[in-house]
């Protein structure tokens, strides 16, 4: 075994710091950093402070849904702490309209489902589900269960 020592005088000590902080530094800038949550979409629309149903109704509105005043269904769901395919397909459909379920991993919030009476060309079965959690919207969808069930994000989807 050898032992070799250097004895360093103390600028060129710092001098070596400071260059291994600049490589340090280079190199995390360089290299991408890891996203807890994905991109989600720009959206116009306001999900936050929305704590009566009125509320719940009037946000519904602005996308041009006439709703049933009263949910068909008021439950408590949890958020999974970790996601299966299917709720990556969902949270994918939450993202795109500015939404993020990852954010509420392990949250029990609150879904309340409205039917809708005016979706064009359907006439029943369609709903809007809106997750709520602390006042907030937090994820939601519409859809249509039955005959050519359908399921997307509160915009109606553009052809």
């Amino acid at each position: 075994m050898f032992i070799y020592t250097v004895k360093a005088s103390r600028l060129k000590f710092f001098a070596m710091l400071i260059c291994s902080m600049a490589v340090i530094l280079t190199i995390a800038s360089v290299v991408p950093k890891e996203k807890n949550y994905a991109s989600v979409a720009v959206v116009s629309h306001n999900y936050n402070d929305i704590s009566t149903n009125e509320e719940r109704v009037q946000f519904l509105s602005t996308f041009g849904y006439n709703v049933v005043p009263t949910p068909i269904e008021v439950v408590s769901v949890t958020i999974p702490e970790k996601f299966d395919g299917v709720y990556e397909k969902y949270n994918d459909l939450q993202r795109s309209q500015g939404l993020n379920l990852k954010r509420y991993s392990g949250v029990k919030a609150k879904r309340y489902t409205y039917s809708i009476t005016n979706y064009e060309g359907e006439t029943e079965n369609v709903v809007a589900n809106v997750l709520v959690y602390n006042n907030n919207i937090i994820g939601g969808d519409v859809c249509k269960t039955g005959n050519d069930p359908f399921l997307h994000g509160f915009e109606l989807p553009r052809d």
